[in-house]
């Protein structure tokens, strides 16, 4: 056996060995004292009066949207009008062939008229007691009859012409010129788009807070975030509340009223309405001094030795860069900053204290 190959072996070994351990030392106590040299920057919550913006998901709907149907049967003679295109009260909008009906009222005042002659010569009778009353009646009635289906064969024939009920836009058309349509067949929908009902779920908790809080006489404004992420420049006032939960989802839905003076909004539109909540006295951090473990929040606390320590805290309302604290944190703690990802529980660091505002100010956001 070869020992000097082996001694060799083990000093080559122990050498190696030994430059592991003075590396890992090394790195160590560099890292050690990097935490000593550098600062961490650290702040408190502050307590403060904000505001919270809860958004909720919305349906646009037009104040009055209706269907227009055909009252009578027959062949579409006229479109007056065009798809969205605005139309006045009154204004003619569709045309069904009136040929039938004119003929029918024509019979119909012809009957009329030969009613009433009747019953002219029938009361002359009458009056020289030469026919009884009884008799002038049952003419009478007759008379009256005909009157009755000469106006409701007026009702038919202007039941041919269909005027808009109301000022609106029109939609698509259902039917083409020369169509046959059926009684009751619908031809287009009629919207009044000068107001718009904004519809939205509110869940229970928030209804109750919302009722117990706010005035009967108060005006509640809200605004409306459109699906292009911008703001309706119009505010809306909340103007209803239905009247029951819907037992599948524990909601009930809000109504608000929105101006639509330049008919921006169309019926069927979707958004997100904002509604700002006051919240007096809150304790308020920046978002990113915290830090998440299996879905609870946390914070790293500085004690009075500047040892680093993690805290679970419980987050209640989240403003855009803030937190509103409800429990976990006093107004007196001190909390990492930045640099959450550089320390771990228990690591003894120097600090630079930056009050609330400070901290605050620098963010996007400024929490009025």
């Amino acid at each position: 056996m070869n020992y000097n190959k082996i001694n060799i072996s083990t000093g080559i070994y122990l050498t190696i060995g030994i430059l592991i351990m003075a590396i890992l030392f090394g790195c160590h106590h560099h890292k050690k004292e990097s935490k000593g040299k550098s600062k961490f920057l650290v702040t408190s919550p502050i307590k403060k009066d904000t505001i919270y913006t809860m958004e909720y998901v919305c349906q646009i709907r037009s104040t009055q949207h209706i269907e227009l149907r055909a009252l009578e049967k027959g062949y579409l003679q006229k479109i007056y009008v065009d798809e969205g295109q605005l139309v006045k009260k009154g204004q003619p909008m569709f045309q069904i062939m009136p040929m039938l009906y004119e003929a029918e009222l024509k019979k119909a005042q012809a009957e009329v008229n030969f009613a009433e002659i009747e019953y002219q010569n029938t009361k002359q009778l009458a009056d020289s007691q030469i026919v009884s009353t009884n008799e002038l009646a049952l003419v009478k009635a007759k008379y009256d009859k005909a009157k009755a289906e000469l106006a409701l064969t007026q009702v038919h024939l202007d039941f041919t012409k269909i005027s808009a009920p109301f000022d609106g836009i029109m939609d698509r058309f259902q039917v083409r010129l020369g169509s046959l349509v059926d009684e009751g067949e619908l031809l287009t929908t009629l919207s009044d788009n000068s107001e718009m009902w904004v519809y939205f779920n509110v869940p229970e908790a928030e209804y109750l807070d919302y009722i117990t809080q706010v005035k009967k006489d108060s005006v509640i404004t809200v605004r409306l975030q459109m699906a292009n992420q911008k703001l309706f420049k119009y505010l809306g006032e909340l103007t209803t509340i239905e009247a029951d939960f819907n037992y599948e989802t524990g909601n009930i839905a809000f109504r608000a009223t929105f101006p639509n003076p330049e008919g921006i909004l169309r019926h069927g539109e979707t958004g997100s309405i904002l509604m700002d909540k006051p919240l007096n006295n809150v304790l308020i951090i920046p978002q990113k001094t915290t830090f998440e473990i299996l879905d609870k929040k946390y914070v790293f606390v500085i004690d009075k030795n500047n040892v680093v320590k993690s805290k679970q805290i419980v987050v209640g309302e989240e403003i855009p860069h803030l937190y509103v604290v409800h429990e976990g944190l006093r107004e007196d703690d001190k909390i990492l900053l930045e640099g959450l990802r550089k320390v771990r529980n228990g690591d003894h660091i120097a600090i630079k204290y930056i009050e609330p505002e400070q901290a605050i100010s620098q963010l996007d956001l400024f929490a009025e």
